[in-house]
């Protein structure tokens, strides 16, 4: 495919999302509706994307950065207008040119592989992606002659004998790039005073070109997205299509249509998920976890035989074998070290937690450098915000600490190596190894036996 580039129109207002973003950007299963067709078009092969902007152009630019060329269309004058819109970038030396619509979520990279291959392959002016549908409503008719196709359609231009013709537009086409961007510039306005690419397709026929096409299996591929029902439509599909490879890679969903998984995230082999389980972003997990029930997790990593039960992980990265709530919330910012037990309605924030701690319940921690082998018994907090600074502290246990029930941690303070507190102990200033702290202010009453 290298000599193919793919237009992908997505300026127009989508006046029927009734929102202030652009339509092609609303989110399915975790990433813009127009963020699909590019992946599906560069994973057919087709390397080079330009994308035709209009309303609300700026957002899409920032969202899409550099994974595609840009061209400006305004004002919006129809597809064909568009198209026009986008061929100063298109070289000389491109063969073919494939056309599509930016709200076209569930389109196929093997689809968009196949329409190319038959249109070089065909070696056809023009290569349509047509289907068959017991409800063609809305959609632009196929009009053949002694089987050739002539032409299309409109829905609203359509007679009655049409509109019980059963073969539709999809809207996606592959043009032959000199043919097109000769004959682009002769399409004539409509009675709405725009240009609409459909037109080509009577032209071609008329010259006695050759259009090919290929027949969808499921006109769903081809559904555009143009409300909030068929946004709703779009993702329910979207996201069957993401557990479906997951439990074929080996994932067990516990009744499926009640865990939300986001494209993109990765799970390993025997890992279950169970119901009321949401897992969106950027977000790894490993093999033989637990996941859920009523469970959150975003933009983190997860490593192998890890439970996290009923808890929220935010931007957090935990290790193999590590036991996570239930009602626990790690925040931006954690690390869990392999074989942490963290219990329930426990939180931690901007923390990193050594090999086998155990952080018991209603604990917290923030902005705290934690060693292996340390003990955070119930209710203990850090204390890291000074309200008068307006500045945050860090804590640090080192290894082998163990903290009393209701330790109160003001930062910034050091534990060394095998410290000690006494239960409902507030610890003001820094202890050395080996000792414990008990009162308020917490202050050393003894050495304790060295640490083994």
């Amino acid at each position: 495919m290298q000599n193919s580039v793919a237009i992908i129109l997505a300026a127009g207002q989508g006046t029927r999302m009734k929102s202030k973003k652009s339509k092609v950007l609303h989110q399915l299963a975790g990433k813009p509706m127009v963020r699909y067709v590019i992946d599906a078009v560069k994973s057919a092969g087709v390397e080079r994307v330009i994308l035709v902007i209009g309303h609300e152009a700026e957002q899409v630019r920032q969202h899409l950065g550099d994974n595609v060329e840009f061209a400006s269309q305004s004002p919006q004058l129809g597809t064909g207008h568009a198209v026009i819109q986008a061929m100063p970038w298109v070289g000389d030396e491109v063969e073919n040119v494939l056309v599509m619509c930016g709200d076209t979520p569930l389109i196929r990279a093997e689809t968009l592989r196949a329409l190319l291959g038959q249109h070089m392959e065909s070696r056809a002016t023009i290569t349509m992606l047509t289907a068959r549908t017991d409800n063609p409503q809305g959609y632009g008719r196929i009009m053949r002659v002694d089987r050739a196709i002539v032409g299309i359609v409109e829905q609203g231009a359509a007679s009655d004998e049409q509109k019980a013709i059963d073969e539709v537009n999809s809207g996606i086409y592959c043009f032959q790039t000199g043919w097109l961007r000769d004959r682009l510039p002769r399409l004539e306005k409509s009675a709405r005073g725009e240009y609409y690419l459909t037109d080509l397709i009577a032209m071609a026929a008329h010259e006695n070109r050759t259009i090919a096409c290929l027949a969808l299996d499921d006109l769903a591929e081809a559904m555009g997205v143009n409300d909030r029902v068929q946004l709703a439509e779009a993702e329910a599909i979207l996201r069957w299509r993401v557990r479906r490879t997951l439990m074929l890679s080996g994932v067990t969903l516990m009744e499926p249509s009640t865990i939300f998984v986001d494209d993109g995230v990765e799970i390993g082999r025997d890992t279950v998920v169970y119901p009321g389980t949401f897992i969106k972003g950027d977000t790894t997990i490993g093999e033989d976890c637990a996941i859920g029930p009523n469970t959150y997790i975003v933009d983190s990593t997860i490593g192998s035989a890890c439970t996290v039960f009923a808890s929220v992980v935010e931007n957090s990265t935990v290790d193999d074998r590590v036991s996570v709530g239930p009602f626990s919330r790690l925040r931006a910012g954690t690390h869990l070290a392999a074989d942490v037990y963290i219990g329930n309605f426990a939180e931690a924030k901007n923390s990193s937690i050594g090999q086998a701690t155990k952080m018991h319940h209603f604990s917290y921690l923030g902005d705290a450098t934690v060693g292996s082998r340390v003990n955070i018994a119930a209710g203990s907090i850090t204390c890291n915000f000074d309200s008068e600074t307006g500045k945050k502290s860090r804590t640090v246990l080192e290894d082998d600490v163990a903290l009393g029930s209701d330790t109160l941690l003001v930062a910034p303070v050091a534990l060394a190596h095998g410290a000690a507190t006494g239960a409902g102990s507030v610890v003001t200033r820094d202890i050395p190894a080996d000792s414990l702290a008990v009162g308020v202010p917490a202050r050393v009453v003894r050495k304790l036996r060295k640490s083994k």
